[in-house]
């Protein structure tokens, strides 16, 4: 029996109807068979306070937590001002601190997004990938998803429903995969099922 691969899969938005969130399930929906996603909502994560990143909320600890007990990680971002969401940035605090107890370290990371703008995600995903240097995490680098207008595209009842940005995210949980194994020593899949 093959091993699955966890992801732990979060969306850098808060609101209900985000459109990273329902990335985050299309994901679900569409990961391979050797990957299993538990998704993580960062709703109630509290804010990061230096003072007391020695003693962290409990929703901070179970965030730690679930990072270290996965595979990968798969991060959704929105795009705001050019850059990521205060709610992602602030997560990332909470999770890579206090200094030396970072969850995220070693650990392969995809990341993914939807916009309403023209360039859906793109300058967020670089500015995420800049905070990955000092995480010491493995940046999956492709397929990149940033699917732009995402207001006009097909989110019919908070469900992505474009095929071609459908099957991206499934190349890149197979790509995800397979990076994961690499970095382990195993044998990865080479191309999506």
């Amino acid at each position: 029996m093959e091993k699955k691969i966890k992801v732990l899969a979060f969306a850098g938005s808060l609101r209900k109807g985000s459109y990273n969130k329902a990335l985050i399930r299309a994901a679900q929906e569409l990961a391979p068979d050797n990957v299993e996603l538990d998704i993580f909502d960062l709703e109630g994560l509290p804010m990061f306070n230096q003072d007391l990143e020695n003693d962290p909320h409990p929703k901070v600890a179970d965030f730690k937590s679930r990072i270290r007990a996965a595979d990968a990680v798969l991060i959704a971002t929105p795009e705001y001002n050019y850059s990521i969401p205060g709610v992602l940035k602030n997560a990332i605090d909470c999770a890579s601190r206090p200094y030396g107890d970072n969850a995220f370290a070693g650990k392969p990371v995809a990341v993914m997004g939807a916009s309403i703008g023209m360039t859906g995600t793109a300058r967020a995903q670089y500015h995420l990938r800049q905070s990955f240097v000092f995480l010491d995490v493995y940046p999956l680098n492709g397929p990149e998803i940033m699917v732009p207008y995402a207001s006009e595209k097909n989110f019919p009842g908070g469900r992505l429903a474009d095929q071609k940005s459908r099957d991206m995210i499934r190349q890149m949980l197979v790509n995800l995969a397979d990076w994961t194994l690499r970095l382990k020593g195993e044998k990865g899949l080479k191309k999506a099922a």
